[in-house]
């Protein structure tokens, strides 16, 4: 709150002088003493909803993926209890995480403040509408996160479809449809042994032709949101017009070796143009940028581990190199699909999650998505707790939407 100041006014100080020292005075303090209240309160806390609402409003435009975590010990939006959809290997309180302090953060953008989530306001924006998320278990990770937060306002009725790499959820009350593609590698893809260990199989990619578990049906859809990136560090094969044209970690001499972010932008490149082509695909497309991972003290299948317990600084820690290449390799790839799309009425949309996630190492599940018995013995630094930072995904995407809809902070 800014204090207003009692002027030393005199009885012998004429009134037009008053007037004119007054003034002299509020203008100080509009140009000055406000403007340092602002920048020195930067992590201060953060605005009622209400006053969220008030800053958007004015239409103060503002970068809310440029920012840093500031204490928040309000509570968190909900719990394992009474969220039913946490899948066991990110529901951290269900086993047993002691510490609740990566709880009590809040993303705050540098020059302006992120409304907190509203489901009834993101239900409304939404009505009528249906929202796909496309990818990998972060994708699911994320997604989930969404249906733990419109909790609030109710359960959905889940839409029986017998592939069980796609799920449909019903919100009958606002007639808006949920749905979840799993597509780790966006692109057709055939496992070269489905009975061969967890990780590390050879997988056959054809970089030129869409998965059709999410190309066959996404043109009715409103909103897809597309992520995608850990599965391409494994073995792959690569194929275009039905021939090999190279491959990652094959071990085949007499085949060509080539990175994967070869594969990775030609996946990415794939799917955006299919949605392009589609002639009844009248919706929004978003990319969720790359999620970090963050094993420490060794990799993933060496002893590595996340045992944080709140976030670090951005001096501490910054994108690895291979997951900066994958990120800039997506960002380029959008940029190129926005302007084919342009010339067909469609919006390409960037949701950049990465500079958030970077610095949130105590995120992550570790060992707290198992049991203790269940002798698992590689660490979950890849996806996210939930609750956790993972909500603020959701937040930043209600934001784009209100944007969409005419609203800016």
């Amino acid at each position: 709150m800014v204090q207003f100041i009692e002027l030393p006014l005199g009885k012998s100080i004429p009134h037009n002088r008053t007037i004119k020292v007054l003034l002299q005075a509020l203008t100080v303090i509009f140009l000055v003493v406000i403007p340092l209240y602002l920048v020195n309160n930067s992590s201060a806390p953060l605005l009622s909803p209400k006053d969220n609402v008030m800053s958007i409003k004015l239409g103060k435009k503002c970068n809310i993926y440029r920012g840093k975590w500031v204490p928040y010990p309000n509570s968190f939006y909900y719990t394992n209890e009474t969220c039913p959809e946490i899948f066991d290997q990110q529901n951290c309180m269900k086993f047993g995480r002691p510490d609740t302090e990566f709880l009590k953060w809040r993303w705050k953008p540098e020059e302006c403040e992120l409304p907190i989530f509203d489901a009834v306001q993101f239900l409304e924006l939404l009505k009528g509408k249906s929202l796909a998320f496309v990818g990998d278990s972060l994708g699911r990770n994320h997604m989930q996160s969404l249906m733990c937060l419109l909790t609030r306002v109710g359960s959905p009725k889940d839409v029986y479809y017998p592939d069980p790499r796609f799920k449909r959820w019903f919100y009958e009350d606002y007639n808006f449809t949920l749905a979840s593609f799993w597509s780790p590698h966006l692109v057709k893809a055939i496992d070269t042994d489905p009975n061969g260990p967890t990780y590390n199989r050879l997988m056959n990619l054809y970089l030129d032709k869409a998965d059709p578990i999410w190309a066959s049906q996404i043109g009715t859809f409103d909103y897809v949101i597309f992520s995608a990136g850990r599965w391409f560090f494994g073995p792959q094969m690569f194929y275009e017009n039905g021939q090999i044209v190279g491959c990652h970690k094959c071990l085949k001499n007499n085949i060509k070796n080539v990175s994967m972010f070869y594969g990775y932008r030609k996946a990415f490149r794939t799917s955006f143009r299919t949605l392009v082509g589609l002639e009844n695909f009248k919706g929004m497309v978003i990319l969720r940028t790359l999620s970090p991972q963050h094993f420490e003290n060794g990799e993933w299948n060496s002893g590595g581990k996340c045992v944080r317990t709140r976030p670090v600084s951005n001096l501490e820690m910054k994108l690895a190199r291979d997951d900066l290449e994958l990120y800039m390799t997506q960002v380029e790839e959008l940029r190129a699909a926005e302007k084919h799309g342009r010339k067909r009425g469609l919006k390409f949309r960037m949701l950049d999650t990465t500079e958030a996630m970077i610095v949130r190492p105590d995120g992550h599940p570790n060992h707290y998505g198992h049991w203790p018995h269940e002798n698992v013995t590689i660490a979950d630094c890849v996806h996210w707790c939930l609750p956790g930072p993972v909500d603020t995904w959701n937040e930043f995407l209600l934001q784009m939407l209100k944007m969409e809809h005419g609203d800016s902070i």
